[in-house]
């Protein structure tokens, strides 16, 4: 009885520091097939085996009830620690390898997620594509801004230039 209790500590922890979480279904997936799996999202995520009894109590706990349908089967849950783009990417790409894997539905910021929804999730670009647009973007404006800015300057340069060789000549 301790063990469940800890178990579920330990798994309402996970949801409540997770940035997001996602369920799957890993139904004939062999051992390497699972470990590689495992090592391909370990750097943004940790993906556990889970009962689902035990996965549902400590969900509610956290707060979410988005699991209560899925938890049915064999489930497996993706716990995202970093970014939940990427992970939805892998988990995406190895289903496309692997049809045994079958993404569920997921809960991130707040919100329930379908499996379309975590689909339209792992379509996004990753975070350092996004990040790298975004400075591109102020780069441009910047340049913008110091042109606009520089631009009066140099045609006030330019017409007390005219004018004083206007003047010169004037005095010639």
């Amino acid at each position: 009885m301790a063990n469940k209790e800890t178990t579920v500590a330990e798994l309402s922890n996970l949801f409540e520091t997770s940035t997001a979480v996602l369920l799957t279904e890993y139904r004939g997936l062999s051992v390497a097939q699972l470990k590689t799996l495992r090592r391909s999202i370990a750097e943004h995520a940790t993906y556990a085996v889970v009962k689902n009894t035990l996965t549902k109590i400590a969900a509610n706990q956290a707060g979410i009830s988005a699991f209560d349908e899925g938890l049915k089967g064999p489930s497996a849950i993706a716990f995202v620690h970093g970014d939940p783009v990427a992970v939805a990417k892998s988990l995406r790409d190895f289903a496309k390898a692997n049809p045994q894997l079958v993404v569920k539905n997921g809960y991130f910021d707040g919100n329930p997620l379908t499996a379309e929804d975590v689909t339209k999730l792992a379509d996004l670009e990753s975070r350092e594509v996004l990040l790298g647009k975004l400075a591109g973007a102020f780069k441009a404006s910047l340049f913008g801004a110091a042109y606009m800015f520089q631009a009066p300057l140099a045609q006030a340069v330019r017409t007390v230039e005219a004018l004083r060789v206007k003047q010169e000549s004037a005095a010639e």
